[in-house]
C-alpha cells in the first residue's frame, strides 16, 4: 500500500484546490504531476506566482461567484463565461449591471430558504429525539 504523500493529482485537480484559473498558472505547473506533499507545500507557503493569481486573478468560474454573490449559473445567465480579474470584479461590484443586481437577489432568496428548510429539518430531529427520549 502507498503512502498518502506519494499519490499524486493532476495540475488541474490541483488548481481547482487551490482556487486558481489553470491557464493562468506557469507551463511548468501545467505539465507536472503533483504530489499531495508538493500540494501541501503549495498550500503553506505558495510562491509568488500562485500568491499573484490568488491577489489578482484571472480567478475561475467558483471563485468569481463567491466574489459577486451568486451562483455559478447566475454567472452563465449573466453572460460570464471566462476568468475574470479582480480589477474586473471591482468593476463589477462598484457599478452592478442589472443581471447582477437581479442574481444576487435569486441568490439570496435562494440561501434564505435552504436555511430555513436545514432549520425546519433539525427541529424536527430534535422533536423525533425528545419523543423517543420519553
Amino acid at each position: 500500500m502507498t503512502s498518502a504523500n506519494s499519490q499524486s493529482m493532476k495540475p488541474a485537480t490541483v488548481a481547482k484546490k487551490l482556487g486558481i484559473h489553470l491557464p493562468a498558472t506557469p507551463q511548468e505547473f501545467q505539465d507536472s504531476v503533483i504530489t499531495r506533499a508538493d500540494f501541501a507545500e503549495l498550500q503553506a507557503n505558495p510562491p509568488e506566482w500562485l500568491a499573484e493569481l490568488r491577489r489578482n486573478g484571472p480567478h475561475p468560474r467558483p471563485v468569481v461567484a463567491q466574489k459577486l454573490n451568486v451562483s455559478i449559473s447566475g454567472l452563465a445567465r449573466g453572460g460570464v463565461e471566462e476568468a475574470l480579474t479582480t480589477a474586473e470584479i471591482t468593476a463589477l461590484l462598484q457599478a452592478p449591471p442589472a443581471w447582477l443586481v437581479a442574481e444576487r437577489s435569486t441568490h439570496a432568496a435562494v440561501r434564505t430558504e435552504a436555511q430555513r428548510v436545514k432549520d425546519e429539518a433539525a427541529k424536527k430531529d430534535a422533536k423525533k429525539a425528545r419523543a423517543k427520549a420519553e
